[in-house]
């Protein structure tokens, strides 16, 4: 059965690739949905209009083809709300020196 925390393990796996932490601990992931096997996860970036978009969105969708039994994936850039970095993880703050 393919759940929530089974997809947020999973976007674990995928970093922005300027700074060395994944995702999920970047509070980039808004939003993971499972129905019927069919995933749809919302999504941010640090800054609007980052080149790297559609790179990150496909780095994702590929990590979570690799979930045996999805059917389907959508992968959502949203912008709101915008991102700061309130959102991250106590370890990525850790990580990247910022406490």
């Amino acid at each position: 059965m393919i759940t929530q925390e089974t997809v947020m393990n999973s976007l674990k796996n995928v970093f922005d690739p300027e700074i060395p932490v994944n995702i999920v601990d970047l509070g980039l992931i808004y939003g993971v949905d499972v129905k019927d096997d069919n995933v749809t996860v919302d999504m941010t970036l640090t800054a609007s209009g980052c080149p790297m978009a559609s790179y990150v969105s496909k780095m994702a969708e590929d990590e979570l083809k690799k979930i045996a039994g999805i059917k389907e994936i959508k992968v959502n850039i949203v912008w709101e709300p915008p991102w700061s970095p309130d959102m991250m993880s106590e370890d990525a703050k850790k990580k990247l020196g910022w406490t």
